[in-house]
């Protein structure tokens, strides 16, 4: 197998240690050396003056949680680094230990058979912090929701039966009041708003229930750190909306397409950038998203179509836009989830919706245009097609069928 690199590095990276191994190549003589140091500031000050020192080029280490990030922040000024998929470049079993797994990241990439994994420019990993931080907090919001509604479950108040949104405003009057002692439904209800759809038989008959000290306290703390946490939100978007400034342009394109917000245009281009031309084309953006088929195939069959293993902040992002892009009438991408859904389900119907949701975002930001939708007759056939089509299907239901076209028919299908 060719060398491509006579002499290169391998790290193994870990919380405390990082073991480093130099291959050198002398003519058809492989030697090894390896050295372990501390991953403090001091110790990757010394990692790289080692390396400096042995005339490595290019090093190559495994992406472990976070840890990898200080090492890769003080190296990337002095060489070429490349940052290994840990699942792609697992080791025989049984040979595994820090100072194995050095050498066997130096051994592949010294014959090229790391594949880089993407790491983004600052700016980009700045507002990919921001932006996955904030979905978790919202996350953490709305198991706090949850948990405030088993409380309300608890207590025998129904208060999700009369209400969209038990944290809106009419919930949270409720809430409050039931929090005071209040346990006159009628009073409670006086707080509410007037605009609820529920009868006021139903609001008095959901708020009647068995409200104890226990159930106040624990609605007080879920609520407070509800409210805690909408604080933080609205920090974390603030300083979003500052990290966002020079993608101002491409975030506005991409909140063009149906089932795209603002937040949701924001995660994005955390996760995909803006640099297009390191993907050879769309369906390899696609791909490393999870969002297509895996391949799985032996003996000529194919064994599983399970959605391949991907990015997984992005994923979840793109269905939740394809779930409300499927609601947006008159476009090509509820026209597809319809087209999808009767012979393949809802599911797989919206996982191909946010594919395409992909797949025009690469577009629009490799060549900077807006959003133009094919529209919701996209998939309509031709009168000709269509009836083949029909004619097909009756023949394939044991039918023999003869058919003509009217002359009043064939002179506007003519026309």
């Amino acid at each position: 197998m060719d060398v491509l690199h006579p002499i290169c590095a391998g790290l193994d990276v870990h919380r405390d240690t990082v073991v480093a191994c130099v291959r050198r190549l002398d003519g058809r003589t492989v030697a090894h050396e390896t050295e372990t140091f501390a991953t403090t500031t001091s110790g990757l000050m010394s990692l790289s003056a080692w390396l400096q020192e042995r005339g490595v080029p290019v090093v190559a280490m495994e992406a472990t949680g976070v840890y990898w990030r200080p090492v890769w922040h003080l190296l990337e000024e002095e060489f070429e680094l490349v940052l290994a998929n840990a699942m792609h470049i697992r080791n025989v079993p049984g040979r595994k230990s820090d100072v194995n797994d050095a050498r066997w990241i130096a051994d592949l990439l010294a014959h090229g058979l790391i594949r880089g994994s993407f790491v983004p420019p600052d700016p980009i990993e700045e507002l990919r912090m921001l932006t996955r931080t904030r979905k978790q907090l919202v996350r953490e919001r709305a198991g706090h929701a949850q948990r405030l509604d088993k409380v309300l479950q608890d207590a025998n108040i129904k208060l999700g039966a009369v209400v969209t949104d038990i944290m809106g405003q009419s919930g949270r009057r409720a809430i409050e009041a039931l929090i005071e002692g209040i346990t006159d439904p009628a009073t409670i209800a006086a707080r509410m708003s007037a605009r609820l759809k529920a009868s006021r038989a139903e609001i008095d008959a959901a708020l009647r229930g068995r409200v104890l000290q226990r159930h106040r306290f624990l609605l007080r703390l879920h609520l407070d750190q509800i409210e805690s946490l909408d604080g933080v939100v609205q920090r974390l978007e603030q300083e979003i909306e500052r990290c966002l400034c020079p993608f101002d342009a491409a975030r506005r394109r991409l909140t063009g397409i149906p089932g795209v917000g603002e937040s949701a245009a924001a995660l994005l281009l955390a996760e995909i950038g803006t640099d297009m031309t390191r993907l050879p084309s769309s369906a390899h953006l696609i791909s490393w998203a999870g969002l297509c088929p895996r391949s799985d195939e032996s003996a000529g069959k194919r064994r599983s179509t399970r959605l391949r293993e991907g990015d997984t902040w992005l994923k979840t992002t793109l269905v939740q836009c394809a779930w409300a892009a499927t609601r947006a009438k008159g476009t090509y991408l509820q026209a597809q989830f319809q087209r999808l859904r009767p012979r393949r389900g809802a599911k797989k119907a919206v996982i191909a919706v946010a594919a395409s949701i992909l797949g025009a975002a690469y577009h629009m930001l490799e060549h900077g245009c807006p959003y133009r939708d094919l529209g919701a007759q996209h998939f309509a056939k031709e009168p000709a097609e269509l009836a083949k089509s029909l004619l097909r299907r009756l023949e394939r239901l044991g039918y023999e069928v003869t058919a003509s076209v009217r002359p009043a028919q064939a002179t506007a299908v003519s026309s």
